[in-house]
């Protein structure tokens, strides 16, 4: 079974740095959490053929919404499970 680390509270955070102003960005979670209001509660294997990487689901990553709140870059970034 494969789980993501930040999902899950087993990481406190990842360290991405923003490639425009190179501080650290903020993690917000589950891209597909942000589909729409029900998304949360959906199966997360079957919300991750929606979550914008072609291959999450074989390759088993989970894709988070990162941001900057230097300069409020926004960026999805993978995260292996």
């Amino acid at each position: 079974m494969y789980m993501c680390h930040l999902c899950n509270g087993f990481q406190s955070n990842t360290y991405a740095s923003c490639p425009n102003c190179k501080t650290f960005m903020m993690d917000h979670g589950k891209i597909t959490d942000y589909l729409d209001a029900y998304s949360a509660y959906m199966e997360i294997e079957t919300m991750k053929l929606f979550d914008g990487a072609i291959d999450s689901l074989e390759v088993h990553h989970c894709v988070h919404l990162f941001s900057c709140s230097n300069c409020l870059h926004e960026e999805m970034i993978e995260i292996q499970e």
